[in-house]
């Protein structure tokens, strides 16, 4: 069955003003039911039990109050009227007084506004009661004084005025029930408060050391912590980085034999060609080793991916200067527009190389190449490299980031490059919790931006 669309904004509209983290949502879970509770409970006593003993109790002062009417009215007397204010006093706590000649107010005094829900049922207990019990006009405030009821009672000749305890009038002690409630609300919610922020505060730890795993860095005081269900994650996570990090090893260790494997031959090689007679066909064959040698580089820097260098504070200008004078040196103009003071936690050969490849790549193909650092808001680190070459068209972009991907047009003409500038670049970068996105450089040519957690 289909929603109506009116159905459905709302839904949308409370799910936005839904608490978003673990915390609120549990709080809301654990103190949303007991609030409805609390108050489903106060109705329930108000309602069926406090305002049925405040209707016993008019009902009972109402039969007093009769009593005395009737009382007077069958010997008016002073003598039979002092005899019947002592006994309402001793008896029943009354106090009665005559006065002649007076009349009924015309109308009640209206409660104050913020008590008016609290004594309105009140009102309207004793005046059913003194309606069932009187058969002559009557008046009655329940809000003048704080300890008495007055009311009063048309005879003849006057008005009979009667004080009532208020205690005679209806149950006082609704204000400790509700009193009660409100302090075990506030109990519960405080307990409720502690338990959930003890166990959120162990997935945060969870979440925090795997987000310092994935840029790199170690959390060696991390221990698993809360409930069961979250040690077991926990303990899953040290698993995992255990046999990640044992990966990690066996591969360097796997790459530092290949790479001198490969680099004794090279170097035999280079010491023949060097030593043999210097024609065109040697100065061939010392190019395609050279070439040879810097594929076999980019082949164990993108497999190594720097996964053994601990992460450190670094400065940033400074790598972006080192890497701007291999670019000057090709020959293309480099400015630089990084504030010295400017740091980033990150390990400092991959992120000077993840540079280098973005910086030598864009004097590869443009002559002009403009590199900035700056903070972006929420206090991420952007590096923004833009260059004045031929480009990369939009659809293209994501294509220029697979490894060994060669593209067919303009920014191919690199014929030294086996395609992994960009892989390297985006793997170092996402290695350290961020990424490398393209985009139309102002200067016309291509723009790559790097950005990095704060």
């Amino acid at each position: 069955m289909k929603l109506p669309s009116s159905t459905r904004v709302f839904i949308r509209w409370f799910k936005r003003r839904l608490p978003g983290t673990l915390f609120g949502r549990s709080l809301l879970i654990i103190v949303l039911p007991v609030a409805l509770m609390q108050i489903a409970v106060t109705y329930v006593f108000f309602d069926a039990h406090w305002q049925t003993v405040t209707a016993r109790l008019s009902e009972g002062l109402a039969g007093d109050i009769a009593w005395a009417v009737e009382s007077y009215k069958e010997d008016p007397s002073p003598a039979s009227f002092a005899k019947l204010a002592e006994r309402a006093e001793e008896s029943m706590g009354l106090s009665i007084a005559l006065q002649p000649g007076r009349q009924l107010p015309l109308r009640r005094r209206d409660p104050p506004v913020l008590l008016e829900a609290f004594f309105a049922p009140i009102d309207r207990s004793l005046d059913r009661a003194l309606t069932d019990r009187l058969d002559a006009p009557f008046w009655f405030d329940t809000t003048r004084y704080p300890a008495y009821v007055d009311i009063r009672v048309g005879v003849q000749g006057g008005v009979l005025r009667v004080l009532a305890p208020r205690e005679r009038a209806f149950a006082t002690q609704g204000h400790i029930f509700v009193l009660w409630m409100t302090v075990a609300t506030v109990l519960l919610t405080t307990v409720a408060l502690l338990f959930i922020r003890n166990q959120v505060r162990a997935i945060e730890r969870l979440a925090n050391a795997a987000e310092a795993f994935g840029r790199g860095a170690d959390v060696p005081a991390f221990k698993p912590h809360g409930a069961k269900e979250v040690r077991a994650a926990a303990t899953a996570f040290l698993d995992m980085r255990g046999r990640i990090q044992r990966h990690i090893e066996q591969r360097t260790a796997l790459l530092a034999s290949v790479s001198h494997d490969l680099r004794t031959p090279l170097t035999r090689l280079k010491l023949s060609l060097a030593l043999a007679e210097q024609t065109k066909r040697t100065a061939d064959m010392k190019r395609d080793l050279a070439e040879m040698e810097h594929m076999v580089d980019e082949y164990l820097a993108f497999a190594r991916g720097e996964g053994g260098e601990a992460a450190e504070a670094v400065y940033v200008r400074p790598l972006i200067e080192a890497v701007s004078e291999g670019a000057r040196r090709l020959g293309a103009q480099v400015t630089v527009a990084a504030d010295p003071e400017l740091t980033a936690t990150a390990r400092p050969n991959a992120l000077k190389r993840a540079l280098a490849n973005l910086v030598m790549n864009a004097a590869s193909h443009g002559e002009r190449v403009e590199v900035a650092a700056r903070r972006a808001p929420g206090g991420a680190l952007e590096i923004v490299v833009d260059d004045d070459g031929p480009g990369i068209p939009p659809e293209q972009h994501e294509e220029a980031f697979k490894a060994f991907a060669r593209l067919d047009e303009s920014r191919n003409q690199n014929t030294k490059g086996v395609g992994l500038g960009l892989a390297i670049a985006r793997d170092v970068a996402r290695g350290h919790g961020g990424d490398i996105v393209l985009d139309r450089s102002p200067l016309g040519g291509l723009r790559a931006v790097v950005r990095l957690p704060g």
